[in-house]
This record gives structure tokens, C-alpha cells and sequence, in this order.
């Protein structure tokens, strides 16, 4: 596995942010991204964190060996899903948040997010992991194993209020719009409350101008400076 790249605090490290890029891409894309549109820029507080993920044989593309999160069949609502290698990622992320919380950050004080198949495996880690997160930033994702929930659902009770930003362009012909809009379905089903989906007009499997300043909108709401 590559170190992952960081975009470190530039004050007192409070809170941080881990973001998982989509498949064949690698973490410094991210990062790049971020820096570009200056999506942290009024969070010294906030330490950024974005791993590129192993090279596995992806079975949709006749086994080539691409840097993903999880094998994929097809990203199709049909599509079958190696549920196995989908919940070694989301122990994988867990593992990584753990990290932080050795180092002193609280689990609430951690945002988790990703593009694409990235923001699947955050959507899964926040439902399956113990630990309530500060945020949920899914951009161009979907639920993954979505008919196993509820019932994998772990502290769903304490999750509830948990703040989850899903952004996702109508002109996606990757991951259809359809197939995020029934994630926003199944989370609504299970009870929770502050999940917000944004829709963007023309938007392709990428990332906008707006959709940068809604995510940097979002990330200043839910880890502002703390007042320790």
C-alpha cells in the first residue's frame, strides 16, 4: 500500500478529514483537488488525508490491474458485488480512522468521504463501523451491499443525526444518478435525518466548481474550530 498523501493542519490539529479517490486513480489527485479549489482554506484546523488504494483485478474490466477499493462486476443497479473485498476496504477505512483516535481526534471529529467507488466504501464504513463520524461526504457514490442494511447496521440508533452530504451530476453515465438516488431512498428508510443529496445540472462523472464550494461549505459547518 502507498503512504498515503496529506495536506497536514496548519494550526493545532483538531480535526480530520480522510477522502478515498475513485477506481485506477491514486490519492494525490485529491489532494490536488482540494488545494485547487482551496476546499480547507478556512480550516488550519483540519488535517486531510488521502490514501491511494492496492492494485487488484478488476473483474469488470477483464481483469486488469487498476488501484481500487473493492473488485467490481458492473455499476449497474443489477450489477453483482464482491461483498467480501467491499468490507475489507470499509476495515481498511476504519483502520485509518482508528489511527486518528489513537492520535487524539475523536471519532466526531472526523469527516470520511470519497469519489465514486470511495464515497461507497465511506457511505458502508459509517453504517458497519462502531463509531459515530463528524460527516459523510459521498460524491458520485453509491451504497454499497445496500439489501444487507438494516440489518449490518451498527449503533444505528446513535447514527441517526449523523450529517451525510451526497452530490451527484444528472449527466453521470457511470455511476447513474437513479442508482444514487435510491441511496438517498435506503438511508431516508432507515431513520436518518441530515441526509442531504445535491443534484447538479449537466455534471458528468466529475467534479464541479459548485459541487467544491457546497463539499467546502459543508466541511466548515461540521468541524469548525474547537473550543478546546
Amino acid at each position: 500500500m502507498t503512504e498515503p498523501t496529506i495536506i497536514p493542519a496548519s494550526e493545532k490539529h483538531t480535526a480530520t478529514i480522510i477522502f478515498l479517490h475513485g477506481l485506477g486513480d491514486v490519492g494525490k489527485t485529491w489532494q490536488d483537488e482540494f488545494l485547487m479549489f482551496a476546499t480547507t482554506k478556512n480550516l488550519p484546523h483540519v488535517k486531510c488525508i488521502f490514501p491511494t488504494a492496492s492494485i487488484l483485478k478488476i473483474s469488470k474490466n477483464y481483469g486488469e490491474l487498476m488501484t481500487s477499493w473493492f473488485d467490481v462486476y458492473g455499476f449497474d443497479t443489477n450489477a453483482t458485488e464482491d461483498q467480501a473485498s467491499i468490507e475489507k476496504a470499509s476495515e481498511f477505512l476504519n483502520n485509518m480512522i482508528e489511527e486518528e483516535m489513537k492520535n487524539g481526534i475523536s471519532s466526531e471529529r472526523i469527516i470520511i468521504g470519497g469519489f465514486s467507488m470511495g464515497g461507497a466504501v465511506a457511505l458502508h464504513t459509517a453504517l458497519v463501523s462502531a463509531h459515530k463520524f463528524g460527516g459523510i461526504l459521498a460524491l458520485s457514490a453509491w451504497l454499497p451491499l445496500s439489501s444487507t442494511f438494516p440489518q449490518a447496521l451498527v449503533n444505528g440508533d446513535k447514527k441517526l443525526d449523523l450529517p451525510i452530504l451526497h452530490c451527484h451530476g444528472n449527466k453521470d453515465e457511470i455511476i447513474h444518478i437513479d442508482r444514487a438516488r435510491l441511496s438517498e431512498g435506503k438511508f431516508k428508510s432507515m431513520g436518518f435525518k441530515d441526509y442531504n443529496f445535491k443534484e447538479y445540472d449537466g455534471m458528468e462523472h466529475t467534479n464541479y466548481e459548485e459541487e467544491m464550494k457546497d463539499i467546502a461549505a459543508f466541511l466548515e459547518q461540521h468541524l469548525p474550530k474547537s473550543s478546546d
